[in-house]
């Protein structure tokens, strides 16, 4: 059931916190609402839902307007501020309601064309409804149990029986000019009504105030869980979200993930004219999960589109089901992707016709699959579209099983969804949008959590890959500082490196560039040291990086689109430092081991580079040996540190830059970088 999550001390200090106007304050309060709708990932989803307020402002002449505050295009409500509420004159919006038809970039415009701050996003799609229904404050959810009802074959008996004639039935129409004048007469005819149930979308609710709307929304989703937990004995569910990997097989994670991700991003690679584009995946499991993934039903289950038009943008409408038997066969996953991609392309060409073409296809591979013995996995060509994807996954397995056991779960149908995925408005979103030059890749960085192995890791992140962090520590603050994943492991454990790169797997899907960093640096002289300490160099200066670059090799072997091995050698494997021949020795081998490595893996599309760096502080260069070895030659710490032909410091990021454009020289392997800052005794040339 929904907690009622409203809290008048809080209100009153977002209330506060606007100032005395009470346009803003009214705002702030709805601001406050949207966001304990959104907290609750069963009330809306990813993009799904939006928020009004309609309050009287005094413009520039000193009059008063009346404005509509509706929750505009890139904002999520759990995170919602008052900028993400654009305000826009209402009364030329209402105006557009005595037209009979108007296109949706005309309605843009309109609404663009009368926004107050010209600068402000576009408000929601669904604007001209919240604006023709007269109420002051609005809000459109897509809760779970009301996705349940509204897909059901015939929902009005059920709707009578939960509400009577409290909500009124509106059938399914696209979002846009159309549906806000049927929804809006549908209203006017039931003028007692407190909410609107959209058919195979979601529910409208209205007051007069933020607390009014808020109380609505949580007392008819509440009643409407009450009803399907009666009528289908299933308990009432806290959450349908859980994010859970817990139940993992990670042996079958790491068998299936790799696999299914080389041959999604051969489908990309094929759409667009060129290489692989790599996808991320978000897995989500659990005792209902497989409960589900063992319906006999499956199959035609997953030919049904989505529980709300609205997540066809980012899940598609069908989703590949690889079963056991699928999962059997070495080649079964590349053929099942294949023929959904071909599956896509076939119901896009049917479908083009219809609306007299002029679509632009878009990439024909599937965004959700359900993978028997492992869960369900959401697809994305990053980290926040598959767990987008998985979020939606997790409600829509719910959706289905609460509709099916309640009287059938039928959403819309094949030309539906295609309007609503080949929807002119979100076509025009795609051809401007850019990618980041790693976005779809997956790095793990070793020594991940602090000097050189965190900058890197930031250096990546900030290219748009989903990067993970392996270290001793779990470098989780430093991992969430940059929206990593962390992972926990001692280097120099048996199976430390398969280990980890099994977490990842299990969180990403599989791995493209491996930054092996994690080193130690022992000094003393050679002759002197006990031998225990230069075998222990050897272990995390050596051994480590070789056992990385195996587990890393078969993982990128599976997915068959390549990948990348980048090492932090070091200037000493060449240019060898009194009291550091325990640390260089190690480096030296790890310098052949990369081009070892290039010369073995060229075949399979690998390239395999290294950075030769010096004086960087670090884990290695603490602050300690740098006042040590400064004051030993009689120097300040600056003209140690800038001991090098530019004079400067090299600091972490300069490595890390270094690693990047390695990363992306994509002919380029066997190569040392040296980022040095210039040291002619340590030049390869």
């Amino acid at each position: 059931m929904r907690q009622h999550l409203w809290d008048d001390a809080e209100a009153q200090a977002w209330e506060d916190a606007a100032g005395p106007d009470p346009a803003d304050r009214a705002l702030a309060l709805r601001v406050y609402s949207s966001r304990l709708i959104g907290a609750d990932p069963d009330l809306v989803m990813h993009g799904g839902g939006n928020t009004s307020i309609k309050v009287t402002r005094t413009n520039l002449f000193g009059t008063d307007e009346e404005i509509l505050h509706v929750k505009g295009s890139g904002w999520d409500l759990d995170t919602l501020e008052a900028p993400g509420l654009p305000g826009v004159r209402l009364e030329p919006l209402k105006a557009l309601r005595a037209l009979d038809r108007l296109s949706d970039e005309d309605m843009v415009n309109v609404q663009r064309a009368n926004l107050i701050d010209t600068s402000a996003p576009n408000p929601s799609v669904e604007t001209l409804l919240h604006g023709y229904l007269p109420h002051r404050v609005v809000d459109h959810t897509h809760a779970t149990g009301f996705l349940a009802l509204a897909n059901l074959p015939d929902p009005a008996p059920a709707m009578r029986e939960i509400f009577g004639d409290r909500l009124a039935l509106v059938p399914f129409i696209m979002p846009g000019f159309e549906l806000a004048k049927v929804a809006a007469d549908i209203h006017d005819a039931h003028p007692g009504c407190e909410g609107l149930l959209l058919l195979q979308h979601g529910h409208f609710t209205w007051g007069q105030t933020a607390r009014e709307s808020y109380d609505r929304v949580i007392e008819h989703t509440n009643a409407v869980e009450a009803w399907l937990a009666e009528t289908t004995g299933r308990a009432v569910f806290e959450t349908t979200v859980h994010r859970r990997r817990a139940a993992l097989d990670p042996q079958r994670a790491s068998d299936v993930l790799p696999r299914l991700r080389g041959a999604i991003a051969r489908v990309r690679g094929a759409h667009h004219g060129g290489a692989p584009r790599p996808v991320v995946t978000d897995i989500r499991s659990g005792p209902e999960i497989a409960e589900f993934l063992a319906r006999p039903d499956l199959d035609a289950l997953a030919q049904r589109g989505p529980a709300s038009p609205d997540h066809v943008l980012r899940t598609k409408g069908p989703k590949l089901v690889l079963s056991e038997a699928d999962l059997a066969e070495p080649d079964c996953i590349e053929a099942k992707v294949k023929a959904f991609s071909e599956g896509y392309i076939s119901m896009f060409a049917r479908q083009n016709t219809r609306v007299g073409g002029g679509k632009t296809l878009l990439e024909p591979h599937p965004c959700l699959a359900w993978v028997a013995g492992l869960g369900l996995v959401g697809i994305g060509k990053d980290a926040k579209a598959a767990s987008a994807a998985g979020d939606i996954a997790e409600q829509t397995v719910e959706a289905v099983t609460l509709g099916e056991a309640a009287g059938g779960f039928h959403p819309v149908g094949e030309a539906d969804l295609f309007d609503m995925e080949y929807w002119s408005l979100e076509q025009a979103k795609l051809k401007k949008a850019v990618d980041k030059p790693f976005t779809g890749r997956i790095v793990a960085v070793t020594g991940g959590a602090s000097g050189i192995g965190l900058a890197t890791a930031r250096a990546f992140a900030a290219q748009g890959a989903a990067v993970a962090v392996i270290d001793r520590h779990a470098g989780v603050e430093a991992a969430q500082e940059i929206g990593a994943f962390p992972v926990a492991v001692d280097l120099l454990a048996p199976s430390a490196a398969r280990e980890s790169l099994a977490q990842i797997v299990e969180r990403f899907g599989g791995l493209d560039i491996l930054v092996s960093n994690a080193g130690t640096a022992p000094q003393g002289n050679i002759l002197t040291m006990e031998k225990e300490e230069i075998r222990a160099s050897f272990e995390i200066n050596f051994f480590a990086h070789l056992a990385m670059a195996r587990a890393a090799y078969a993982i990128m072997k599976a997915q068959g689109i390549g990948g990348q091995m980048l090492f932090n050698v070091s200037k000493q494997a060449v240019n060898p430092g009194k009291g550091f021949g325990a640390y260089g020795l190690p480096k030296a081998a790890t310098f052949f081991l990369v081009r070892q490595l290039a010369l073995e893996l060229g075949a399979d599309g690998i390239t395999v580079n290294g950075i030769n760096a010096d004086r960087v502080r670090s884990g290695i260069v603490s602050d300690e040996m740098i006042a040590v070895r400064s004051a030993a030659r009689g120097l300040s710490e600056a003209e140690y540190m800038g001991g090098n032909l530019l004079q400067r410091e090299v600091e972490a990021r300069h490595v890390a830059e270094g690693f990047v454009a390695l990363a992306k020289a994509e002919r380029t392997t066997g190569h040392i970088l040296t980022v040095d800052g210039g040291n002619t005794a340590a030049e390869l040339r």
